[in-house]
């Protein structure tokens, strides 16, 4: 039976304000959203109440692949290089040797315990090989907890550039699987392309993508979060397309234009991050459609095991390993072991085999899910009383976000808007004081030529300087007049 586009429109709507209900009611009883939304998919999919037929591993890596590329690039916009310097090294290595490492342990132990064969245990280990940032500091806080120290830019720097190189693993164990003719050695080729043309593909268009916001001076404010949007897609398929790590790139991208400056930087890494989060959403509802619960319990046993070991041996090991050259004490080291969290790369990743018609594709894909469910559950309720034991929590408490300026420009109808001040109009040649300012406007900053800074009364105004002034809509009726516009 074929369904109506406007049934499809509405049966998304719902799932998407449900996954949101569900995720606020989930973190008041302390239970990750992350789970919320894929108990939500799981509900609705065919083996569930909600009855909807979902089986397209094609559609599920296409919605995955462009969900992970828009949560990389936001991960990557919210990065400050001054923050993550003192801990790149350690996070890079976590981020390679670490991913590696993981990937030959699981991999072991898939081979070892359920008897998959080589190449299929070390598929399994690199899919489920890196963590989610974004899953890690949305529970921490909504618990309102804070990690001490280099924590929290380690582990959001191993995050966000853990994928790639599990991404890289997944691919080359999959054309190994696919092609009998290729060997292991045929990886370092692939390997040097890949992260080559992917790490300069992403420091060149982040760069590229600076210039092209600040050059193209829109009227419309509107369209600059099309314009990202579009820079998103355009970095991972260009990089893609000449062989490169579109992931690696569009990451990279991200915390190239994050540490830059540009015009709308603020808003735009805000709309990145709800973006980020409906991703988020939209791959955990996804999982849970793609999931059938009637196939689950012949490899329950065996998901449940990979999952436990991955989390109480293989991520504490690779970390301790991987660790061990660089300064961190026990109870960090096993703080680190515990944050590494499962969330959207496996899920995209465990589509592969799908598509690639591989024999063990079904059993791998299912026992990801367990992975993933077991490692946002355990690990991811825990995390909190995991910090406070283990004595890492910032007695401060995290900042809260603020809306102050939106809060004014609602409450009192008011703008915020450029002006520039026009040769031989009354507040030409003029101090601040002197131009008569109604009581409702506000000079809240001056660009002159390349310089930035703060009105006061005693400041001159010249021709051609640009102030960005703050007042309700009679206000700045009475600003335009004085600047001669």
């Amino acid at each position: 039976m074929s369904l109506s586009v406007e049934f499809l429109l509405l049966v998304v709507s719902i799932l998407l304000l449900l996954a949101i209900l569900a995720g606020k009611v989930s973190g008041r009883v302390g239970v990750p959203a992350l789970a919320a939304f894929l108990a939500l998919g799981m509900l609705a999919g065919s083996d569930g109440p909600g009855g909807i037929y979902f089986d397209n591993p094609w559609l599920t890596q296409l919605v995955g692949t462009v969900a992970l590329a828009y949560i990389l690039f936001a991960g990557g916009l919210e990065t400050r290089w001054r923050i993550v310097r003192p801990v790149f090294v350690p996070a890079l290595a976590l981020s390679t040797v670490g991913v590696a490492l993981t990937t030959l342990l699981v991999g072991g132990f898939a081979i070892v315990v359920l008897k998959f064969s080589p190449l299929e245990g070390f598929l399994l280990g690199a899919i489920v090989s890196s963590t989610d940032a974004a899953a890690v500091f949305s529970i921490l806080r909504s618990r309102d907890t804070r990690l001490r120290g280099n924590l929290e830019p380690l582990l959001e720097t191993e995050s966000g550039s853990n994928d790639p190189m599990a991404i890289f693993l997944t691919l080359g164990l999959v054309r190994l699987l696919t092609d009998p003719s290729l060997n292991a050695l045929s990886l370092i080729p692939f390997f040097l392309v890949q992260f080559g043309i992917g790490g300069l593909a992403g420091f060149l268009l982040g760069k590229l993508g600076i210039w092209l916001i600040n050059a193209l001076e829109l009227r419309e404010d509107g369209l600059y979060p099309v314009v990202t949007t579009a820079l998103v897609i355009l970095i991972y398929g260009l990089t893609a397309s000449l062989g490169g790590n579109g992931f690696l790139a569009v990451y990279l991208a991200g915390i190239v234009m994050g540490n830059g400056v540009f015009v709308h930087r603020r808003s735009l890494t805000r709309y990145h991050d709800g973006l980020a989060w409906l991703m988020q959403i939209a791959m955990f509802l996804v999982l849970g459609l793609q999931v059938f619960p009637s196939r689950l319990p012949q490899i329950a046993i065996g998901g449940v095991l990979i999952a436990v070991f991955l989390m109480l041996v293989a991520r504490p090991l690779s970390v301790f390993l991987t660790l061990q050259p660089f300064r961190f004490n026990l109870r960090e080291k096993l703080m680190i072991s515990w944050v590494g969290l499962r969330g959207a790369a496996p899920i995209v990743l465990a589509t592969f085999p799908l598509l690639a018609g591989l024999e063990q594709s079904s059993t791998l894909f299912h026992i990801v899910f367990f992975v993933v469910l077991l490692s946002v559950l355990l690990q991811g309720s825990s995390l909190p009383l995991a910090a406070r034991l283990l004595r890492v929590c910032d007695p401060e408490p995290p900042p809260q976000p603020g809306n102050l300026p939106e809060l004014f420009l609602d409450k009192y109808q008011g703008e915020l808007v450029e002006m520039r001040v026009m040769p031989g109009s009354p507040a030409c040649n003029r101090r601040i004081l002197e131009i008569g300012l109604p009581d409702s406007a506000l000079l809240v900053l001056i660009q002159r030529d390349q310089d930035l800074f703060l009105p006061r009364g005693d400041i001159l105004l010249l021709a051609g300087d640009r102030v960005l002034v703050a007042s309700d809509r009679d206000g700045i009726a009475v600003v335009r007049t004085l600047f001669g516009q």
